[in-house]
């Protein structure tokens, strides 16, 4: 069996739904990053910018890096039908429905990366969607999937709901043939967006983004776009949710043991109520626990504030008394909000 053959059996057995592998020169897309980084889309992700020249060439990130390996881990599952339960819910995105993908996928990752090199006296790093490389076109161009419309990685086997993984390495690996597009005539994830973030076909203004607006995003979110927000608490799935691909969706092994159907609909006024210390035992070891609570409860605030109603008052009422200023004036909004409706 060739070094790859055995990578990609491997890769199998340590639960990952597909391995592809490329080459570690400069992805096409490079003068588009920069482009869109140049016109500030990417809002307050500084990070993209300050790492832009290695993202722009994992050869920076890794010298000597010959190949690199792409992962992909499903998080597709059933949506369980929500409780019952008083007062409203809010929408939490699918991939957050499980422990942190950074841990789940980033322990089989390594295992991989540490045979690689024992295999092939190669010298490897491995990322979970935290190194500076631009893990979509890689992917594409491993062959893995394609980018589509909404700017997202489609795959004809797992569909949208799935998560990548990469290694860069110095091992001598035969590239995989590139995805080209499919997206067809398909147009659905443009209207689907509800703050018209999709500007264009393959054009997206993460400024407005219900994802980045949600969990990115530190300060207050902008008024004009908060009634858009609905009741997304933590991400968005709706330009994910309406792609056709969808139908060849399957659930993935190291995803599918992590989930947490507890996380797929929660109370939003059992979230109001959380102080920093609940808020770090409920979302311990889970994606949401970036948002920190300022930011969860912000977010909490402008969907009651737009699906919520007089009952959730109280509530609201005490939270802008909330020593975290961010807090507070989103729940005066939302109370105001409320107030209008009724």
């Amino acid at each position: 069996m060739s070094l790859k053959a055995a990578l990609l059996a491997h890769a199998q057995e340590l639960g990952f739904d597909l391995c592809r592998v490329t080459h570690a020169g400069p992805p096409g897309s490079a003068p588009q990053l920069l482009g869109w980084l140049d016109a500030g889309r990417h809002g307050e992700m500084a990070w993209l910018a300050r790492n832009a020249p290695k993202r722009a060439d994992p050869r920076l990130v890794l010298p000597g890096a010959r190949a690199i390996v792409v992962v992909a881990t499903s998080y597709a599952h059933p949506e369980a039908p929500s409780e019952q339960a008083a007062g409203p819910r809010g929408v939490v995105a699918r991939y957050a429905h499980h422990a942190d993908y950074h841990e789940v996928m980033g322990r089989p990752l390594r295992d991989l990366a540490t045979w690689l090199d024992a295999q092939a006296a190669s010298r490897s790093l491995w990322y979970v969607d935290t190194g500076p490389v631009l893990e979509r076109d890689l992917a594409q161009r491993a062959g893995l999937g394609f980018i589509g419309k909404h700017t997202s990685l489609i795959s004809r086997r797992l569909g949208n709901w799935f998560l990548l993984g990469e290694i860069l390495t110095t091992a001598e690996l035969a590239p995989d043939v590139p995805e080209p597009n499919r997206c067809g005539s398909c147009s659905r994830c443009l209207p689907a967006c509800p703050t018209a973030a999709i500007t264009a076909p393959f054009q997206l203004d993460a400024r407005r983004c219900i994802s980045y607006l949600t969990i990115e995003l530190k300060g207050a979110i902008p008024e004009d776009l908060r009634p858009l927000v609905g009741n997304r608490i933590f991400g968005c799935d709706d330009c994910l949710a309406v792609c056709p691909w969808n139908r060849f969706a399957r659930a993935g092994r190291l995803m599918t043991a992590a989930h947490r159907p507890d996380l797929e609909a929660p109370a939003l006024l059992d979230l109001l109520a959380l102080d920093d210390a609940g808020f770090k035992r409920r979302f311990a070891g889970t994606p949401m626990l970036r948002a920190k609570r300022r930011g969860l409860l912000r977010n909490v605030c402008v969907a009651l504030g737009n699906v919520g109603g007089t009952s959730a008052l109280p509530a609201l009422q005490r939270a802008t008394a909330d020593p975290e200023l961010l807090v507070a004036e989103h729940a005066r909004w939302a109370i105001t909000r409320i107030e209008q409706r009724n």
